[in-house]
């Protein structure tokens, strides 16, 4: 960077002298439009069941879930990101396509009384296994393309059931392609892919297995999520997601990847999405309770950090908090 001039000539301080001036000058910008809320729906009625790792999120019955996701759009959020968890679950993962699975009655209604929201809907086999893995499980190995063709069917009947996107975020290799195909063939060219491109084997996951019942019976998931030490990995995974048909890409999770945020937009140019996981929204939570730190401040710190990285979408767990706080 050339100056044509040094202190006491160039005095940056000048531009930080009043909130009014500090306003004008931002070069990055929180908005209530770039925020998605991801949501769990079990089956009942009037079900509000908090969960213990992540304070403020709750497991939700279908009727609770329009409850919540109403209340987040009148706030100005446009979209929910929505992960189902069944009553059972088996070794082929029946209840994830399922026509009237616990998602596909939640997306009927959901768009029956919030047509405006858009509802985004997390194509996996995990919560849906007995196993709690993320594919077919044949003599303790997870089975790529034996998978490919349930995650396909699974991202149909989501569209089916009026989703709007579906976003795989299970890893199989050929995933996006499977689902583009499929989708293509039964007049669902329309429906756009948020991919899970560049999912990471990470431990801020923790919470989420709570949330979403589904930890692995045995093992863990490294042989499929990415290793937290590989970032030119990202990129060729990206790429090749964006090659079978993803609309939009995403980075999971957030904080911890923001030189991957970064490197993905800048390279590829698509409309980039980050996850602040489970694990970071529990954090902030946690320090905030014990008056540790100041949890407005720190949320929107961590996702302005995650827009000045190139995220041009935020998923985050608390975006009808962000939401108030914006319009405060």
């Amino acid at each position: 960077m050339n100056l044509h001039a040094a202190f006491p000539n160039y005095r940056p301080r000048r531009l930080r002298a009043s909130p009014v001036l500090r306003k004008l000058v931002c070069e990055t910008r929180l908005s209530v439009e770039q925020l998605v809320l991801p949501l769990f729906v079990r089956a009942g009625k009037k079900l509000r069941k908090e969960i213990g790792a992540m304070p403020g999120v709750f497991q939700l019955s279908p009727d609770e879930i329009v409850r919540e996701a109403t209340a987040a759009h009148k706030l100005g959020v446009p979209a929910i990101l929505l992960f189902g968890i069944p009553d059972k679950k088996d070794a082929k993962a029946s209840g994830a396509m399922a026509k009237n699975g616990i998602v596909q009655q939640t997306v009927r209604l959901l768009k029956k009384e919030l047509p405006s929201l858009l509802v985004v809907t997390d194509v996996c086999l995990c919560e849906y296994m007995e196993h709690g893995h993320c594919g077919i499980v044949s003599g303790g190995k997870i089975l790529n393309d034996p998978t490919l063709k349930l995650l396909a069917q699974t991202a149909l009947s989501h569209a089916e059931a009026g989703a709007d996107i579906v976003a795989p975020s299970d890893m199989m290799d050929g995933r996006v392609r499977a689902i583009r195909e499929l989708l293509d063939e039964n007049n669902f060219s329309d429906t756009p892919i948020i991919s899970y491109a560049a999912k990471y084997a990470s431990a801020f996951y923790g919470p989420f297995r709570e949330a979403a019942e589904s930890a692995p019976q045995f093992g863990d998931r490294r042989s499929y999520q990415m290793d937290a030490a590989n970032g030119n990995e990202a990129l060729r995974e990206v790429a090749l997601d964006i090659a079978e048909g993803a609309d939009m890409v995403m980075v999971k999770p957030a904080l911890a990847y923001l030189d991957i945020i970064h490197r993905v937009k800048k390279e590829f140019g698509l409309p980039t999405a980050a996850y602040a996981v489970s694990g970071e929204h529990a954090m902030i939570k946690a320090a905030a309770k014990n008056g540790w730190i100041d949890e407005r401040a720190a949320m929107m710190e961590s996702l302005l950090a995650m827009r000045r990285a190139g995220a041009d979408i935020l998923i985050t767990y608390a975006a009808m908090d962000v939401a108030k706080w914006l319009k405060s």
